[in-house]
């Protein structure tokens, strides 16, 4: 049923793009080494830019901010200040035309949640297609009626047509964060139902859980040993036992949050401990039977990480539980750069 289904909407998108493409071709007049640049937004532009960087006709693709209020905006203030992550790419027209960019983007995004992109919430998330000149702005907004008309979607589509201005790249660190960062990324794109929404409508993805080589080139050899083949590291011989710097641990794997610093106390057993999670779902409890005894193991929700295991033997006054967690398992984001890593909704659990 799926196979069938997605053969009819494969269909229906040659169907648009086929005559997007004769009618912006026949119009376009530039030479073979003319460069025209064009800018997008959907969602989070680690995704955009990763997604558009895939068509063989782009030059370049850069992420950056847009549409807000004064000059230079930082990843820490960009959203206060009404900005919009975007994607400026630069291509030839010759090659493949603006409403084709405009087509593969909404192909590529959620184009009917005008609140933000999935797990990202907000206008500084929301889809939008913005226009040099009246041209395109006519293209972009006949690209939505025709993909509006072939009822892919269950609801109407609410990208946002809006004229250009000035365009501010982001850090150096978001930019290619795909290729820096692959296996986080993949399991962001998994994490956040990017790719779940678009195999859905388009039966196509880009995220996919790292196998075994890509984990295995990624991590450390201890990292490797605890998170994916449940080892242990020594006590006391570790990154996080004593470490009481403000910040968030996360998954060393795919970057979920999992504790608090707040949370966190010395248990004088050699490994970090909480009291517990950073919020309720974001860790899996799972039996643990051994030769000796039975023991509660706890592995992140998402990357299935083999993190520690879980005691009843905690601070009374906190709930009486101890989460025993390998450092191995683990990065710590401290508190100044929670915001510059995507973080700062956890702020309030310092």
């Amino acid at each position: 049923m799926k196979t069938f289904l997605f053969a009819i909407l494969a269909v229906i998108a040659i169907g648009i793009l086929l005559p997007i493409m004769s009618t912006q071709k026949n119009t376009e007049k530039s030479s073979s080494s003319e460069v025209k640049t064009a800018v997008f937004a959907g969602g989070c532009f680690w995704c955009v830019e990763s997604d558009l960087e895939k068509l063989p006709e782009i030059i370049s693709a850069v992420s950056g901010y847009m549409g807000g209020k004064g000059d230079a905006p930082t990843y820490e203030g960009y959203v206060s200040r009404g900005f919009r992550e975007v994607v400026e790419v630069s291509y030839n027209p010759e090659k493949i035309s603006y409403a084709e960019l405009a087509a593969y983007l909404i192909k590529h995004s959620d184009p009917t949640d005008a609140g933000g992109s999935f797990g990202d919430r907000g206008s500084a998330y929301a889809p939008a297609i913005y226009y040099a000149d009246e041209a395109e702005k006519k293209e972009a907004e006949r690209v939505i009626t025709e993909i509006n008309a072939t009822g892919v979607y269950e609801k109407p589509l609410a990208v946002l047509v809006l004229p250009r201005s000035q365009f501010y790249p982001a850090e150096e660190y978001h930019q290619d964060y795909s290729k820096k960062n692959p296996v986080r990324y993949n399991f962001y794109r998994i994490a956040s139902g990017r790719d779940a929404f678009i195999k859905k409508h388009w039966g196509e993805g880009d995220g996919e859980k790292p196998n075994d080589a890509h984990l295995r080139a990624a991590l450390t050899p201890l990292q490797y040993k605890v998170t994916q083949k449940n080892g242990t590291e020594p006590p006391f011989q570790n990154e996080y036992d004593k470490n009481y710097a403000a910040g968030i641990y996360v998954d060393i794997v795919s970057g979920e949050p999992l504790f608090s610093s707040r949370d966190k106390y010395d248990s004088g057993t050699g490994w970090p401990s909480f009291v517990k999670p950073i919020a309720l779902g974001v860790v899996v409890e799972k039996v643990d039977k051994g030769f000796f005894s039975t023991r509660t193991e706890i592995r992140s929700r998402i990357g299935d990480s083999h993190l520690g295991h879980l005691f009843p033997d905690g601070p009374k006054d906190r709930g009486g539980l101890r989460y025993c967690m390998n450092s191995a398992a683990l990065r710590f984001v401290p508190k100044e750069k929670m915001t510059a890593e995507g973080y700062e909704e956890y702020l309030k659990e310092l």
